[in-house]
């Protein structure tokens, strides 16, 4: 059987009849004024295209200097990450180790063993989870 329905639900109504709900937090009512300014037209078309144009430029200006400083500090990285693994002394037995079960030539394996700065089980875990 039917349950008994509220008394204010109307069954049929058209969506002219509903009045749009008033949101109850002060977040709710920005996020609702901010979705209307976006439906709404901006009379000055003229006006809103400068200042998306000048934004744009702005934003590209900032990209452009973030790439540059990633890429300066990816260089700068780079040769001191070159610097460390040069002074890593890797024992030759360790070497031969890798080469013989994981199969790689031997710069291969010393620089392997270099990046896991001479740790012989993590150098071959990483390399075979990574192969995985």
């Amino acid at each position: 059987m039917a349950e008994p329905q509220p008394s204010n639900l109307r069954g049929g109504a058209d969506v002219e009849d509903e009045t749009p709900a008033v949101p109850a937090s002060v977040e709710d009512r920005k996020a609702a004024a901010a979705l209307s300014s976006l439906d709404a037209r901006n009379e000055d078309d003229e006006a809103s295209t400068q200042k998306t144009h000048v934004d744009q430029e702005a934003l590209g200006k900032a990209m452009s200097q973030l790439g540059v400083r990633d890429r300066e500090n990816k260089e700068k990285g780079k040769g001191k990450e070159a610097e460390v693994r040069k002074k890593i002394r890797v024992d030759p037995a360790d070497v031969s180790l890798i080469i013989e079960e994981l199969e790689l030539s031997k710069g291969k394996a010393t620089e392997l063993l270099k990046a896991y700065e001479g740790d012989a089980v993590r150098a071959m875990r990483a390399y075979v989870t990574a192969s995985v």
